[in-house]
């Protein structure tokens, strides 16, 4: 790799001119456009759906051969004594006894241990960065129950220093949604763990949107402590369904015109709503919900309004009573991202079991661990083998590498990234990581960190870390 890290972690500035931050866009204005026909007369008009493409660039990669470790591949493999290829920011062959290209850099991994990398499919890094100060709270848009207008993107500090400290832990996606004040939070968006000036950088290319949905004590109490609605469970669903009504006519308005349009019928266009924009984008299964719920009756009732309005549900979030209906989250398609342990703490996490992961997991359900922390993030590994621990303690017969698919493969999948990233497979992006023992050990660290086959974060050179413009100068820079 030819990277000057030093220059890297001098200044984040220095992207620009190492060519390391792709500025370039080949996206329009993000506006209106309209296609027009032959004779010149505007025929049908539409929108931009991603005025804000990614500009993401993977950094320079050579050629690595990592020999001879103990690879889990993400999705309920694990090979001893195996070897991995890397080329062109791919993997491109797995297996033992392989030989190294001419120029190839050689890894020992001889006593260690390889997994994909980690992805977090539940972060608010950027959007409540640290240091934890008010001025940094831009992850909530707390000025109505629906904002699904919002987006998480416009409101990431790609400065905050957890990028750097989860990298350290071989994070290498993470999704970064609003808040769960709101019935709608807004959108999310799923990013590179990369250092950018700019969050287009971080953009996962072609990672679809997310939207955040919100339900139970959350969006009853924020809204009802201020004497408006909603101020109930009651009001909850009704909040919802008033919004998801408005979306279903929206879309049949929108399909309507560009029907009529495109028969060359002289219509109007509807009037854009942002708000709705979003909602029909969910509508058409462009746009994948993630949502804020944690006990099993509303989960329950969420997936009935959905078939009722003709959406799915991808993910339920925190889900600490998942557990209790796994065969309807399996049913839905839903996945359930959860803590490990982490529970008690209202009345709605009251009933929450540290077998709720491995639980869901043994019932047919699609089952992940989450962070929803700056600081749970730096430990996900270790978090799934505590819900790992506590699932066998109960009976269950669960693999270490199929447990790792539940900060790998899993996440992926409930992201839409899976054709891309989460497992260790011929083809997929090279995000790896390569540990100093084994994953679920206490003991264990991330040695080395890859995204894209570009080796990003290396524990025993300093000069292979990434550090925010943020910490330059800050006591104990760089020392994680």
């Amino acid at each position: 790799m030819s990277i000057d890290f030093k220059t890297l972690g001098a200044s984040i500035a220095a992207l620009a001119a190492l060519g390391l931050a792709g500025c370039s866009s080949g996206a329009d204005d993000g506006g209106e456009t309209e296609e027009r026909g032959s004779s010149g007369e505007t025929e049908v008009v539409r929108y931009d759906a991603n005025p804000f493409p990614s500009t993401y660039t993977p950094f320079e990669s050579g050629v690595t051969l990592i020999q001879g470790a103990t690879v889990f591949d993400g999705v309920g493999g694990e090979f001893a004594n195996t070897d991995i290829l890397v080329e062109n920011g791919r993997i491109s062959a797995i297996g033992q006894g392989l030989e190294a290209p001419e120029g190839a850099t050689i890894i020992d991994g001889a006593g260690r241990y390889v997994t994909p990398g980690v992805i977090d499919i539940h972060s608010h890094l950027g959007v409540y960065p640290s240091p934890s100060v008010n001025a940094h709270n831009d992850g909530n848009e707390v000025t109505g129950p629906v904002t699904a207008e919002v987006w998480a993107e416009h409101g990431v500090w790609p400065q905050d220093p957890g990028f750097d400290t989860a990298l350290a832990a071989g994070v290498t996606t993470l999704h970064v949604l609003p808040g769960s004040a709101n019935l709608f939070g807004g959108r999310g968006v799923t990013l590179r763990n990369v250092p950018s000036r700019t969050v287009q950088g971080m953009k996962f290319p072609d990672a679809p949107y997310t939207l955040k949905m919100a339900c139970g004590e959350n969006p009853k109490r924020v809204y009802g402590g201020r004497g408006q609605a909603p101020g109930s469970r009651m009001g909850n669903f009704a909040g919802y369904r008033e919004a998801w009504q408005e979306a279903v006519e929206y879309r049949r308005a929108w399909n309507e015109y560009w029907e009529a349009a495109e028969a060359g019928e002289d219509v109007s266009p509807p009037r854009r709503n942002l708000e709705l924009d979003t909602l029909m984008g969910v509508l058409d299964g462009e746009i994948l919900v993630q949502m804020h719920c944690y006990r099993a009756d509303e989960m329950a009732q969420v997936m009935d309004m959905a078939d009722e309005f003709g959406y799915q549900v991808t993910t339920f979030h925190h889900a600490v009573e998942a557990y209790k209906i796994p065969d309807l989250l399996a049913d839905h398609g839903a996945c359930a991202a959860v803590w490990a342990d982490w529970g008690g703490f209202k009345m709605e996490a009251y009933d929450s079991i540290p077998e709720n992961l491995a639980l869901t997991d043994a019932g047919g359900a699609c089952a992940m661990i989450h962070s929803d922390s700056d600081l749970g993030i730096q430990r996900l590994n270790h978090e799934v083998a505590k819900a790992l621990s506590d699932g066998r303690a109960m009976g269950l017969e669960i693999s270490d590498a199929h447990a790792v698919s539940w900060f790998t493969s899993r996440p992926a999948q409930a992201l839409g990234i899976d054709d891309q990233t989460g497992s260790i497979e011929e083809g997929k992006r090279a995000d790896i990581v390569i540990w100093s023992g084994h994953p679920f050990s206490s003991y264990t660290l991330a040695d080395q960190v890859f995204i894209d086959g570009a080796l990003m974060f290396d524990r025993a050179d300093p000069e292979r870390r990434t550090i925010r413009d943020f910490m330059l100068g800050q006591p104990g820079e760089g020392d994680y």
